[in-house]
């Protein structure tokens, strides 16, 4: 796996640990926060490999007793929190949202048997391998957060200030963003994504643009995504257009009475932004605007919603493309972690 053996500065104090691996899951971008003797980090990596090769990075910019004793997750993904328990003693901070809705999250022991347990020559099985059989999840174990918070949070690192700020139910049931007022960064985790097209688990859209534009209220110079390369103001912008965008053609299929399923088809058939990884995202965006629309206010089930995902994959670009049958939501349902 290549990963990043140096940090990339983004402003005094700031530096960005950036995998920047585009058409795959799972590469989170993390965010090293450093002020005289003391260190705090933002999201961990997705794996014990990966956030070795953080800690290892980061130690080329950190004093010799100086270590991260802060750990903010901006939400409770995996791929953002299962490096965790790789800093032993560290308070982490999550949104109580966040920490109540823990509990529907894969856990590792479910995406290890995910990536060896299920069919390999069948749509999830496949999908599974083919993004996340390069990540170890035999020795990662779920590290809930220390503290919680609702609203707004003032985290002081040595001299620099951080305002935490809840903006989900968004991409999760409880997103933060990290603003630094004096370095004009914003750090978005999965609000925004870079490169791919995004994945948003709760929803509606509107939610999604609501946290971009609070993004864009804070001014910043320099906004961090949850995954692909730094981005300006005027990315942010471009990527509120695209959600729009993807807004009103979901409207107007579910308006017709066209399935969700069908739906996402016809609107990947046309192209829409063909130029971004991973198109097989709009049917999970799709679906979970369908659940808006429909007033579904059951919890949202992740591995049912990546499985209908495979499915267009696995038709697309799978070894048997153009034969497979689409996942039936009982691939899901085996998966269900418990309600919470």
């Amino acid at each position: 796996m290549n990963l990043p053996d140096g940090l990339v500065p983004v402003a005094e104090g700031l530096h960005l640990w950036a995998p920047q691996h585009v058409g795959t899951w799972g590469f989170a971008n993390c965010l090293l926060i450093t002020s005289g003797e003391q260190a705090a980090l933002v999201d961990t990596p997705y794996d014990r490999p990966m956030t070795e090769a953080l800690i290892a990075a980061a130690g080329r910019a950190l004093s010799a007793d100086v270590t991260a004793r802060t750990i903010v997750n901006t939400h409770v993904n995996g791929d953002h929190t299962f490096g965790n328990g790789c800093f032993p003693g560290a308070e982490i901070i999550a949104t109580r949202a966040s920490a109540e809705h823990l509990c529907r999250e894969p856990s590792p022991q479910q995406m290890h048997f995910l990536t060896h347990g299920t069919p390999p020559d069948e749509p999830l099985g496949w999908y599974a391998r083919e993004h996340f059989g390069r990540y170890r999840y035999e020795d990662v174990e779920t590290v809930p957060p220390t503290t919680t918070f609702s609203g707004r949070y003032d985290l002081q690192v040595g001299d620099i200030e951080a305002e935490l700020i809840e903006v989900g139910p968004a991409h999760s049931a409880g997103d933060l963003i990290v603003h630094f007022p004096a370095q004009r960064v914003v750090c978005a985790g999965d609000v925004l994504f870079a490169g791919d097209h995004p994945v948003h688990w709760d929803g509606p859209l509107s939610a999604i643009v609501a946290a971009c534009e609070t993004v864009l209220a804070l001014d910043p110079e320099v906004v961090v995504p949850g995954h692909g390369p730094l981005m300006t103001p005027r990315d942010v912008r471009a990527y509120i257009a695209y959600l729009r965008e993807l807004e009103a053609l979901v409207h107007a299929h579910h308006a017709a009475g066209v399935a969700a399923a069908e739906a996402a088809a016809d609107i990947l058939a046309t192209g829409f932004h063909d130029d971004l990884g991973l198109p097989e995202r709009v049917v999970i965006l799709t679906a979970v605007e369908y659940r808006h629309l429909d007033a579904d206010t059951s919890e949202p089930n992740l591995v049912q919603l990546s499985a209908q995902a495979a499915a267009w994959a696995y038709r697309h670009r799978g070894p048997g493309s153009g034969l497979a049958d689409a996942v039936t939501a009982s691939a899901g349902e085996r998966l269900r972690p418990p309600s919470g």
